[in-house]
């Protein structure tokens, strides 16, 4: 019964990650389909036998979660004791193997609040810096959008509500973002002190289902070129065609793509000259002459306020890689969420510029719960080598 079942291997490297603590965060693999059967092997640890060393582990979507003691339990390993002898055990839930499946639209994880056990709250600073009282669970790279921000009705961080941001993680329970709260309209906000206890945040689970898309911007360098630094990956290229919506709060309207006063009703655009990083672009126009760009917006003015935006324009903008000599046959396009970190998408070659569709879907190699805690996640440690096997089968028997 193969006719319709689909395999699929590749292998990586494990790296140090960029959480600001110990041990790496999870790794994403997006696939062509969604598994319903996986394996891992760790060549690294397989070869250097040593205590809690996981060479081998195994996720079988046919197969539910161990509960034991309370604690849920859903990938079976070969794991090293103590001697070191070859043994059998399970790893957490979070920890081992996991798939996902991405939607048409934003799909978002629990809410984060008070709930009389949890709570946090953002300082006045440049970037902005969030405490939370239990273990957040986030990754640096991850994207979360807050709501509720009101300290009081007329005090707190609205400003800020329904952006979404890339968190860099600073501790378990600590991390910041790209976003400058120190000004005069800002209040510390606490979920514990705050009117009602309100405010919330959530991780945004697939955040980039198009790309470019639309970024929002969190701060203007002006100059003979412009430098925009956005509040989550603006995946844009060098080349790429752009357009500016700046609402009249934010200062900066000239950079907005309408009116041309050369060319009247011709929009007028910028061109992507260089990507410093992740969040931050530089951009072909010469704004020396521009008004100063602000994000320090007053409480009073939240209701119906607009953000300011960097958008792909065109009909080319971001995507595929040029196929040449030495290049694999089909490549996909990619995406960079986060540092120089390349997540390929699971579409096949893209014409160089194109949108990209990228409802992703695929497994998760899980991070440890505790950060520390290598011996309950199957992702092995630094610079180990892990081949993966994933499968799809058209025929499961009951």
């Amino acid at each position: 019964m193969a006719e319709y079942s689909r395999m699929a291997k590749g292998n990586y490297t494990v790296g140090s990650g960029t959480l600001g603590v110990s041990g790496p965060g999870a790794k994403i693999i997006n696939l062509p389909f969604t598994p319903d059967y996986v394996e891992l092997i760790n060549y690294t640890q397989a070869i250097t036998p040593a205590q809690h060393g996981i060479p081998f582990a195994f996720w079988d979507a046919s197969v539910p979660p161990t509960t034991i003691t309370g604690v849920n339990y859903d990938t079976i390993v070969e794991v090293f004791n103590a001697t070191p002898v070859l043994t059998t055990d399970s790893v957490k839930v979070g920890g081992g193997i996991s798939v996902f499946s991405a939607g048409q639209l934003l799909q978002y994880g629990p809410a984060y609040g008070h709930t009389g056990t949890t709570d946090f709250s953002i300082t006045k600073a440049s970037p902005a810096a969030i405490t939370t009282t239990t273990a957040h669970g986030l990754s640096s790279g991850d994207v979360i959008i807050f709501e509720g921000l009101y300290e009081t009705t007329t005090t707190g961080m609205p400003q800020i509500d329904g952006i979404p941001f890339t968190v860099t993680v600073t501790s378990s329970t600590g991390f910041t973002i790209p976003w400058d709260t120190s000004g005069s309209n800002y209040t510390v906000f606490n979920t514990a002190t705050s009117t009602g206890n309100i405010g919330i945040w959530k991780k945004v689970l697939y955040p980039y289902l198009y790309f470019p898309g639309t970024s929002f911007i969190g701060s203007i360098t002006l100059g003979n070129t412009t430098t925009i630094s956005t509040t989550d990956a603006h995946n844009f290229r060098v080349g790429q065609e752009v357009a500016f919506r700046v609402p009249n709060a934010w200062g900066t309207t000239q950079l907005n793509s309408l009116p041309n006063t050369l060319v009247p009703g011709s929009p007028v655009y910028g061109y992507v000259i260089s990507v410093t990083d992740y969040h931050t672009v530089v951009v072909n126009i010469n704004s020396s002459a521009y008004t100063a760009f602000t994000v320090n917006q007053t409480v009073a003015s939240v209701p119906g306020l607009s953000y300011a935006q960097i958008v792909a324009v065109g009909d080319v903008n971001t995507g595929g890689e040029s196929i040449s000599a030495g290049s694999v046959l089909y490549p996909p396009p990619f995406y960079m969420p986060i540092g120089t970190t390349q997540v390929n998408t699971i579409n096949g070659p893209a014409i160089k510029g194109a949108y990209v569709n990228n409802t992703s879907q695929g497994f998760v190699v899980g991070t440890a719960p505790s950060r520390t805690d290598t011996t309950s996640w199957v992702g092995g440690s630094t610079g180990d080598i892990i081949e993966w096997r994933a499968y799809l089968h058209d025929y499961s028997s009951p």
